[in-house]
């Protein structure tokens, strides 16, 4: 079970930092948490889709598409992709979309926004990179919280 973000911050405050932005919560499960995997893209998800095809064990990919709303980055089938690889979420600093199908799915999905458009499938951009999101710096192999309060994650 997950443990609340905000009683997680009051028993660790000073070794955490907290997401600032306020992001939608689009997937089935509002409460996730897990290792860090990082994607750095704009408007392609060729990585995310590649990514999200490996074994998750239990990680959060975090995707830094510079919070572009103009095409999604998550659709319905990469997200079930990532249920069946055991992927624990997803954070998207950007679009998904396929809001409905994603409701349904077991996993969690945090992103700014939705758009139909499909995004570039050049495979452009970097993996397992520090990416920084709103001044919060998320490291691969640090843990990250999320729920409905927010996103923590290890500094």
């Amino acid at each position: 079970m997950t443990i609340a973000t905000a009683d997680l911050y009051d028993q660790r405050g000073d070794e955490l930092d907290s997401l600032a932005l306020q992001l939608h919560d689009f997937g089935g499960h509002h409460a996730f948490e897990g290792p860090v995997r990082t994607i750095r893209c704009h408007r392609d998800n060729a990585l995310v889709k590649q990514t999200l095809a490996t074994p998750g064990e239990g990680a959060v990919l975090v995707i830094d598409g510079a919070g572009s709303l103009e095409s999604a980055l998550v659709g319905d089938r990469i997200a079930a992709s990532a249920v069946d690889n055991g992927w624990s979420g997803i954070i998207v600093h950007g679009a998904v979309r396929d809001r409905e199908a994603l409701a349904g799915l077991a996993i969690g999905i945090k992103a700014l926004g939705t758009n139909p458009r499909t995004s570039a499938k050049a495979g452009v951009g970097e993996i397992d990179v520090h990416v920084t999101i709103a001044g919060i710096v998320f490291i691969p192999g640090r843990h990250v919280w999320a729920d409905a309060d927010g996103v923590l994650v290890e500094r």
